[in-house]
């Protein structure tokens, strides 16, 4: 069974930075596209950043110059390095991915179970 386990959420201030991890576990055959979507009280969940397997990358508006996100395909696991943060970051912030198992090798989705980032003055 797959699973994706998230780690690196809390607290920080203003201008502070922060990097959420996100591996990928199980019987895993291959992983083509890994994101970071996140969803503050009251609003949707957004999409924050893309990565695919190709290296390529996609950033929401709002977060270019302050966020990076990478994959290491050796780990299964994509990272969410956050600098610059504002008040206006504070979200759970969800790690999805495009996962084929080895069960029967069919790409699915999966989300893992989300992590605070609180950002206070």
């Amino acid at each position: 069974q797959v699973q994706l386990v998230e780690s690196g959420g809390g607290l920080v201030q203003p201008g502070g930075s922060l990097r959420l991890s996100c591996a990928a576990t199980g019987t895993i055959f291959s992983i083509d596209y890994m994101g970071w979507y996140r969803q503050a009280p009251g609003k949707e969940r957004e999409l924050v950043a893309s990565i695919f397997s190709d290296g390529s990358t996609d950033y929401v508006d709002a977060v270019k110059g302050r966020f990076t996100i990478s994959r290491d395909n050796a780990k299964n696991t994509v990272y969410l390095q956050m600098s610059s943060l504002k008040p206006e970051d504070t979200a759970v912030y969800y790690c999805n991915a495009q996962i084929a198992a080895t069960l029967d090798f069919r790409l699915r989705y999966y989300w893992g179970q989300g992590t605070q980032v609180t950002v206070f003055s």
